[in-house]
């Protein structure tokens, strides 16, 4: 995810949800506009990994589940033309350190406003709003049209 910081450069967040799939396809326009490049980044974290035990799952099938998920993801959201022209991430980690790490030189990091956890009338995600307030470039968080 290191890219030339003269480079307008594009990191979105996916996770699956259907306010990243809206703040995907918010990248993509903003990156034509723009003419800069798009950073998907979809994290995968084994819940308990940190904990005292070792885990008892193999983290290869997991990252290349993971990456085979983003793809079709990303092909479905925004055609096989578009997708391949996206730049893709799968990192394993936290998912707002991971996110705030790729957004470092970046024209914009965009989020979508809730991902598939927690509470459905909650306004913000916990991502999304620990990245809007500890990013270093400008932060879009984006909602679905259904939440």
């Amino acid at each position: 995810m290191d890219e030339d910081a003269s480079e307008r450069r594009v990191v979105v967040g996916v996770d699956g949800s259907r306010s990243s799939y809206e703040a995907l396809r918010w990248a993509v326009r903003y990156a034509g506009l723009v003419g800069g490049t798009v950073d998907a980044v979809a994290v995968w974290e084994l819940p308990g990994l940190y904990g005292w035990s070792a885990p008892a799952v193999d983290m290869d099938v997991d990252e290349d589940e993971t990456r085979q998920k983003m793809s079709r993801e990303l092909t479905d959201v925004l055609g096989a033309d578009t997708a391949d022209s996206v730049g893709t991430h799968v990192v394993h980690g936290n998912p707002a350190d991971v996110l705030l790490r790729a957004a470092e030189g970046a024209e914009v990091l965009v989020v979508g406003s809730r991902g598939r956890g927690g509470f459905a009338r909650a306004l913000l995600g916990s991502v999304s709003q620990h990245v809007s307030q500890h990013a270093s470039c400008p932060v879009v968080i984006v909602r679905s049209e259904k939440q």
